[in-house]
């Protein structure tokens, strides 16, 4: 269940805060009430860099106080709403480890997760915060199972897992691509998308990772050394017949068959 909202401001400090100088007049007050009554103002208005300046001060000077707890959160989801989303994470992060029980420990936990789903980079690049990212949203979904955001949770991780997965389809095919520049580097693409396809079985690019398979295990007969020649042309053919079976209206059908076509020359002769 959501908690209460934290961003009820009396009507006098937003008045007050209208003007710069009023805000420079603010950062040297030592009122500490007052700030921390301004900083729930300018979050409010959307004006995340000041409720930022003004609450990092707070943290630690109102530790210990009905107030710190709200302060740490809002800070948090200050970060957040300017997208410094590295910075909001370790903030939910540091909440919630501070506040296990807190009011808004539900919602730091799945916003610790979200700012570094956000954060996460294209396929291409290292796949580090993506992983992060995973991990804190199946932590939010251990600790809260019956919570409203869990379908969200589970939708931001699904996308996460199909980026590991390009991930892993575009350096099979970069390995196939390379083909013998350097050595052979077909054997790295069949691995490479064998594994791809035993840890994200339901992935919708396996019709793409399984064609890889084949297409480099074929590639891997021609290049053979004579004594393992008709030992990988067959491997090969079990490969095109484990493909035709799990996708026998594919894409790559015309592909598949002339693999086939080719290996069964050379197995006859």
């Amino acid at each position: 269940m959501m908690k209460r909202n934290i961003w009820v401001l009396p009507l006098l400090a937003m008045l007050l805060l209208s003007s710069c100088g009023e805000y420079n007049k603010l950062l040297k007050s030592t009122d500490y009430e007052y700030k921390y009554e301004a900083a729930k103002s300018y979050f409010a208005k959307g004006q995340y860099s000041r409720s930022v300046t003004l609450l990092n001060e707070l943290i630690t000077i109102l530790k210990g106080t009905d107030k710190a707890e709200e302060s740490l959160y809002m800070l948090g989801m200050s970060y957040y709403n300017q997208q410094d989303y590295q910075t909001a994470a370790q903030t939910f992060i540091q909440y919630y480890n501070v506040y296990p029980r807190g009011t808004y420990t539900e919602l730091a936990r799945f916003h610790a997760g979200k700012a570094l789903y956000l954060d996460t980079p294209e396929p291409r690049l290292d796949q580090t915060g993506t992983y992060s990212a995973i991990q804190q949203l199946q932590m939010f979904m251990e600790y809260f199972p019956e919570s409203s955001k869990k379908e969200e949770a589970q939708n931001m991780i699904f996308a996460l897992q199909d980026k590991l997965v390009m991930k892993e389809y575009l350096s099979a095919r970069l390995y196939y691509n390379l083909g013998n520049y350097l050595g052979n580097n077909y054997q790295a693409c069949v691995i490479t998308a064998q594994n791809a396809l035993q840890d994200y079985p339901y992935t919708n690019l396996r019709e793409d990772l399984s064609i890889l398979v084949l297409r480099a295990k074929y590639e891997l007969a021609v290049y053979s050394i004579e004594e393992k020649k008709l030992e990988r042309y067959r491997e090969a053919v079990d490969e095109y017949y484990a493909f035709k079976n799990e996708f026998p209206e594919s894409k790559y059908s015309k592909e598949a068959e002339h693999i086939f076509a080719e290996a069964q020359k050379v197995l006859k002769d």
